[in-house]
Parts: C-alpha cells; sequence; structure tokens
C-alpha cells in the first residue's frame, strides 16, 4: 500500500505595529501645527477638561483644499460632529475622518473668537486679550496662510447647543480630563490649531488649559 504524503504550509501572520510620530503639547492659550500624512491617526487629548480645541484643516501639497463646515455638515446630515464624520473640503474631498470619540458631540459652527468679536460680546475692556483669530494668522504664517485662507472652524470638545428657532449657545462642555478624539487622515493634511485662549464665556471653563497633540502610524510588523 502507497503511502500519502501531507503537505502541510505555514501561516504567516502580520501584526500591525504603531509607531508614534509626533507627541507634543499644544499649550494653553496658544497654537498648534503639523502636517499628518495621509494615514497617520491624530489623537487629540483633553488633558485637564472643558477646553475647546479650535482647528482648520488645508490639503497639505494644496491649501485651497480647506475644511468647510458647509460640506461635512451637508454630507452627514448632522450639524455635530463624532464618530465616522468625514471632515471635507468645499468640493467633498475627505480630508480627515473621526475614527475614535470619547465625548460625542463637537461643535462646527460657533467659529473663532478674535479680538473684534470680543469687544462686541464683552466690552471694550477685552480688546487686549489674546484670540483664536491672532493664533491662526501667526501659525498659518508659518505655512504661508494668511486672513484670506482663514474659513469656518471646528470647535473640538466645544459644546454650542442650537434651539430648535436656530439660536445657539456656548456652555459647560462635555468633555472630562482625560478624554481624546482621533481623526485619520485621509490625504497628507495640515492642521492648525488655536488652543482657545477665550475666558469670557464657559468654552474653555474660564480657564484655558493644555492639551495633548499625537500623531501615531500604522506598519505591518514581522
Amino acid at each position: 500500500m502507497e503511502g500519502s504524503a501531507v503537505t502541510t504550509s505555514a501561516v504567516t501572520t502580520r501584526t500591525l505595529e504603531t509607531t508614534i510620530v509626533r507627541d507634543e503639547i499644544a499649550p494653553a492659550f496658544g497654537p498648534w501645527s503639523a502636517v499628518v500624512e495621509a494615514g497617520d491617526v491624530l489623537t487629540i487629548v483633553d488633558l485637564y477638561g472643558n477646553q475647546a480645541v479650535d482647528t482648520l484643516l488645508y490639503g497639505a501639497h494644496d491649501h485651497s483644499l480647506r475644511y468647510s463646515a458647509a460640506a461635512t455638515v451637508t454630507a452627514q446630515l448632522n450639524l455635530f460632529l463624532t464618530t465616522g464624520t468625514v471632515l471635507r473640503s468645499d468640493d467633498s474631498t475627505p480630508l480627515m475622518t473621526i475614527v475614535e470619540d470619547e465625548v460625542g458631540n463637537h461643535d462646527t459652527v460657533g467659529g473663532a473668537c478674535s479680538k473684534e468679536s470680543n469687544t462686541l460680546r464683552y466690552g471694550h475692556h477685552t480688546q487686549h486679550q489674546h484670540a483664536c483669530v491672532e493664533n491662526f494668522l501667526i501659525e498659518g504664517s508659518k505655512w504661508g496662510l494668511g486672513k484670506r485662507d482663514l474659513a469656518p472652524n471646528i470647535n473640538f470638545f466645544m459644546n454650542v447647543p442650537v434651539d430648535a428657532d436656530g439660536t445657539l449657545g456656548i456652555v459647560d462642555g462635555l468633555s472630562a480630563p482625560g478624554k481624546k478624539l482621533s481623526l485619520r487622515a485621509e490625504i497628507d493634511t495640515l492642521v492648525l490649531v488655536s488652543n482657545c485662549p477665550q475666558i469670557n464665556n464657559p468654552c474653555n471653563g474660564f480657564d484655558p488649559t493644555a492639551v495633548q497633540m499625537i500623531v501615531t502610524r500604522e506598519s505591518a510588523g514581522a
């Protein structure tokens, strides 16, 4: 009786290894920026809780591609941002996708504070106070961006409820110390942040604090 040969094949499995590309602190009151390469994930950690993180997105190689609140809200049929939201440019190009969110609700209509809006809302005694628009202009200048390049921004961790009649308010945040959200870059994306310095309303709990910015990259291991 002839023997039969049994052939076995080795199954090779590969695991994904996560590498930290950046691990930086955006200081209280200050700006931050970086290019997040396609496929990389940016995680924003609200270290102390209730800190609004004003954010603008641009195509890293074409700054005319920029975050559009209108395109993003229209595509998802939801005014607020959370897990699964695709952040889009004016022509609906996906820039980044929210892949994890421990808060569940982020604002895209409240805009950024400025010296002008501060004086209008809170009085001329606030004119000297630093604001998000100034942060955007200072940090954006490093990338060749100017005032004409600013667009309506995202306010991560900021709670802006909208009533049925369209009235909106700025109220205490829903975040807490250590809460985070993660965004995957769909194309090489320039992320421009103002770690909001506002002290005249509760968007930062009247006490702006630092946040952590972590960029990670996955690659196939052995």
